[in-house]
Order: C-alpha cells, then sequence, then structure tokens
C-alpha cells in the first residue's frame, strides 16, 4: 500500500530537512552541491515552491519553502531527490539509496519563527564548527540575505521584505539578526 501523500497548505513556508542514509555524506565534491543547487533551482520554479533559505551540510539539507499548491513541496523533493541520487550513484559508480527514508518537514506559522527558522538553517555551519562566521560556508543562502549576492534561487519573503525599505536597510537588518553574539551563542 502506497504512503498518504504530503500536504502543505499553499503560501505557508515549511522547514524541509532530508538526511543521508545513515548520516552518511551525501555531497563529496564541489561540483556536486553545484548540481544540487541548479536541479532545486530548475525544478522548483518548474513546480511553484519558491526557496527562502537553504544550507547543503556535507550529510544533509536544510531548505526553508513555500509552496504554492499542497503537493508542490512533496513533488519537488521526489523529483529532485530521484535526479541528485541519479547524479551521485553515476558519478560515483555506486547503487541504491543515497537519503534516508522520507524528508522531514514543519510549517513556519509565524513571522517570528520564520526568520528564526532562516537564522537556524544558515546558521549550522557554524554550529558544526566548520565555518567561524555563516559568510564563509559557499553552499548556503547567507551571502545572499544578508550580503546581496546575487542568486536566480532565492525568492525574498515578504516577512524578508519588511526588515527594511531597500534592499540594503534589508540586508542590513538580516546582518544584526545574525550578529557575532548570535554566532558565538551557538557554541554554547
Amino acid at each position: 500500500m502506497p504512503r498518504p501523500a504530503r500536504h502543505f497548505v499553499p503560501g505557508v513556508p515549511c522547514h524541509v530537512i532530508q538526511r543521508g542514509h545513515n548520516r552518511h555524506v551525501c555531497f563529496f565534491t564541489r561540483h556536486d552541491y553545484a548540481v544540487y543547487l541548479r536541479k532545486l533551482e530548475e525544478y522548483s520554479r518548474r513546480l511553484g515552491v519558491a526557496v527562502h533559505s537553504y544550507v547543503l551540510m556535507t550529510n544533509h539539507v536544510h531548505l526553508l519553502l513555500t509552496p504554492s499548491d499542497e503537493s508542490c513541496i512533496s513533488k519537488l523533493m521526489q523529483v529532485l531527490g530521484r535526479s541528485y541520487v541519479r547524479h551521485v550513484n553515476e558519478s560515483y559508480r555506486r547503487t541504491g539509496t543515497l537519503w534516508e527514508g522520507r524528508f522531514k518537514s514543519s510549517m513556519v506559522d509565524s513571522e517570528r519563527y520564520f526568520l528564526t527558522v532562516s537564522r537556524y538553517i544558515e546558521l549550522n555551519p557554524v554550529r558544526a564548527r566548520m565555518v567561524g562566521h555563516p559568510v564563509e560556508y559557499p553552499w548556503s543562502s547567507f551571502r545572499t540575505n544578508a550580503t546581496g549576492l546575487s542568486s536566480s534561487l532565492l525568492s525574498q519573503h515578504k516577512i524578508y521584505m519588511v526588515l527594511g525599505r531597500c534592499s540594503e536597510s534589508r540586508q542590513s537588518a538580516y546582518r544584526a539578526l545574525n550578529d557575532s553574539d548570535t554566532v558565538e551563542s551557538c557554541y554554547r
């Protein structure tokens, strides 16, 4: 019997997590990260899923997404997962699964929580002690959200947009959410 389909509320952001099988590595080279992001952009546009924040860690992925309909996140994760696994299996002459079951997700049902989740996602490499500051990690959305680095993948959510009247003021306000005290608290 097939598993029941997951349904999401159109317009309500979701925090999506997908882990590597047995927490094994999912990204082996810089090229793998780039392939995943390229596929994420292609399929999210095609399926009507807005991507607001992301981080690709070595053995898992965090995404902050807003669906345009009740099934597009599930469709995105299915096609993205299959396509990326095919890339990994062909590239490294391996077979079998890469991901640990189905993705996990939780709705982001308040404005304050949206920014908290975005910070949580982008501070993952700092908490993992891979970098000292999120701007140093190339496989996250922090550089776009906090410094204005151009990205055709990301869509700015209305909650991000109210951080300031212009892009510079929004980026400054977003950086303030991730100030050094916040980054240092990740280690406690």
